[in-house]
């Protein structure tokens, strides 16, 4: 078993993979400074014997002893990472440098949790992963657009000098359990307002297309590829090909929660994607992965989980 390090432990995707990997049985150390994690998320495992939780800013540098570091720390929504900017690109570039000189000083390997903003408004569709992308430098995303690119660099620039050992993964849409309730991100904005009975709000037409990955589908995709063979960096994309309009999901949501509420428009804001979907290929390729969870099913688990926050005050 190993000793493993997650950054961004207390959020969405880190809490989850850190359950997973101790269910694994391997002893995790969680690291997170709490801007958009929450210990809730993390408030059984506290006790747990093997696992282990500080409070930091990763844009410090600090040390850690791990064989594997998952290095999921970033705020990720566009609410969260545009109130500041400078702050995510410091996360992004600052602490990227310092979780791959962390890596080098154990030896360790270490997977960045890139994402599918990457490639920005896209031009071909679906995406591969041979796309450069079409991102606005100066726009209000570009903290995280450009940060997550930046972030991509500098791994590839350590394993190219030093020899990092590193894994890039871009990751697409993704929703679940202990998703932040105000994130911002439209699965859990849709949850949150039809089991209140509220307007749904829709920005822009609803057309814009999205590929929705479920979180268990995500963490098995994730742990695959830390152990893929050395010589496989990526990136590589993880996400569900099956494509929805926000339209269709909206009134989908609506249907499974039986909500009263009704959909709203409003205007679409800046640099928005229009469409959004992975080609996985060379994921099932590599990996032998691809999603198993159906949107209906994993809607169904993330509906019960807002529900019971809902219920006990948590939102």
């Amino acid at each position: 078993m190993k000793n493993i390090l997650v950054t961004g432990g207390a959020g969405f995707l880190g809490s989850n993979l850190c359950r997973k990997l101790l269910a694994q049985g391997h002893t995790v150390t969680a690291v997170d400074n709490l801007y958009t994690g929450r210990k809730d998320n993390i408030k059984e495992l506290l006790d747990h014997p093997r696992f282990a939780f500080f409070e930091h800013d990763i844009s410090e540098p600090f040390f850690v002893k791990a064989d594997e570091i998952y290095h999921a720390a970033c705020p990720a929504s566009p609410p969260h990472y545009q109130k500041s900017p400078v702050s995510t690109l410091r996360t992004c570039v600052i602490g990227m440098m310092n979780l791959l000189e962390l890596a080098d000083k154990n030896h360790a390997r270490i997977l960045q949790f890139s994402t599918s903003e990457v490639y920005g408004e896209p031009l071909v569709h679906p995406q591969t992963e041979l796309y450069r992308g079409n991102v606005n430098p100066i726009g209000i995303r570009a903290c995280y657009d450009e940060g997550k690119r930046c972030a991509e660099t500098l791994c590839f620039d350590y394993y190219r000098e030093y020899g990092t050992k590193i894994k890039v993964i871009r990751i697409f849409n993704t929703y679940g359990p202990y998703m932040h309730a105000q994130d911002g991100r439209v699965v859990s904005n849709f949850i949150i307002q039809a089991l209140q009975n509220k307007d749904i709000t829709v920005y822009g037409d609803g057309g814009q297309t999205r590929s929705f990955c479920y979180v268990d589908d995500l963490i098995d995709g994730i742990i695959r590829m830390m152990e893929s063979g050395e010589d496989f960096t990526g990136p590589v994309n993880l996400g569900n090909p099956s494509e929805f309009t926000v339209m269709q999901l909206a009134q989908k949501v609506i249907a499974l929660t039986d909500s009263k509420s009704n959909i709203i428009h409003l205007p679409l804001p800046s640099d928005d994607p229009t469409q959004r979907k992975p080609d996985i290929a060379l994921a099932v390729k590599e990996l032998g992965w691809e999603p198993k969870i159906d949107l209906e099913t994993g809607l169904l688990a993330t509906i019960r989980y807002f529900s019971k926050e809902l219920s006990h005050g948590g939102i």
